[in-house]
């Protein structure tokens, strides 16, 4: 599980591989987040917008599903960064209030059931409804929408 977690902003996959080492501080536009596992979300969040449904999918179906892609493989550091797809991205920017709920509803559901009590002390809507404010902001500005994770 990683500790600290950056969705942020970068014009392309090579400034955000830039990041790794540092993170991407203050010099992107970002929300954080801490305990999850940042491609286990973005494949939830994808999954989600691709098959919605409040309930979350069997297990099976969860792990079989398209997995983010590393801009950054982990070292034996841990960090990592991902892009997040731009299927995700675009439905992030057209999501409802009420997607985004549902969403989070059935997000936090899956980190119960994986995490228990040492479940992320974020508020998974607000790391969502932040997330769809980066998504139009890269959706606007061309740019791309990745995960920085320690």
């Amino acid at each position: 599980m990683a500790h600290d977690i950056v969705f942020f902003l970068a014009p392309d996959d090579e400034t955000a591989a830039a990041m790794r080492l540092q993170g991407p501080r203050e010099a992107f536009e970002s929300v954080t987040c801490r305990f999850i596992e940042p491609d286990s979300a973005i494949a939830e969040w994808d999954m989600y917008f691709e098959e919605p449904s409040a309930e979350a999918p069997p297990l099976e179906q969860f792990l079989g599903w398209s997995w983010p892609e590393w801009v950054t493989a982990p070292l034996n550091d841990g960090v990592e960064v991902f892009a997040l797809p731009q299927r995700l991205t675009r439905a992030l920017v057209n999501a409802s209030s009420t997607e985004l709920e549902e969403l989070a509803g059935r997000w936090t559901t899956r980190l119960r059931s994986v995490d228990g009590d040492d479940m992320t002390d974020d508020d998974p809507l607000a790391v969502l409804q932040g997330g769809a404010r980066l998504a139009a902001s890269a959706v606007s500005t061309g740019g791309g929408l990745y995960s920085w994770s320690f």
